[in-house]
């Protein structure tokens, strides 16, 4: 089952200039944020902490990656809601037999955390991300 929103993902040119920013508006700690690469995903990340929720932000590394074409195509901006929960797998197949696909095999995402994206076609144009948060997650 979906239990919270995990985070909600922006989109971001240079994640100093936004991080500065997002401290700005949010009132954060700036040493509670906690910065970190995702080779897999060509990005570099920002996680601010709202509560139970953060807002990630995504600052592209290369021009190939998701990401950069996501900006390249969009501009800045939301870019996706992670939605947590205890179990993935059951909530992938769940999620499918209504018709929803995710967008390739699960994989590992920021701090270590299992997730696996659905198709925006399938949610009104909002990509979606379901995210199993492990212990060290942020």
């Amino acid at each position: 089952m979906i239990n919270r929103i995990d985070h909600i993902a922006i989109a971001v040119q240079d994640l100093d200039a936004a991080l500065g920013t997002f401290l700005n508006v949010l009132g954060c700690d700036p040493g509670s944020v906690v910065i970190e690469e995702v080779p897999a995903e060509k990005v570099r990340v920002a996680f601010l902490t709202i509560g139970e929720s953060h807002i990630e932000l995504l600052e592209p590394i290369g021009e190939d990656g998701p990401v950069s074409k996501f900006i390249a195509k969009n501009g800045e901006g939301m870019h996706h809601i992670a939605l947590a929960t205890d179990d993935l797998r059951n909530e992938t197949e769940r999620v499918t037999a209504h018709g929803i696909n995710p967008l390739g095999e699960p994989s590992t995402g920021a701090g270590g955390k299992k997730i696996v994206f659905l198709h925006p076609r399938q949610t009104n144009r909002v990509l979606l991300e379901l995210v199993e948060p492990n212990h060290l997650s942020h």
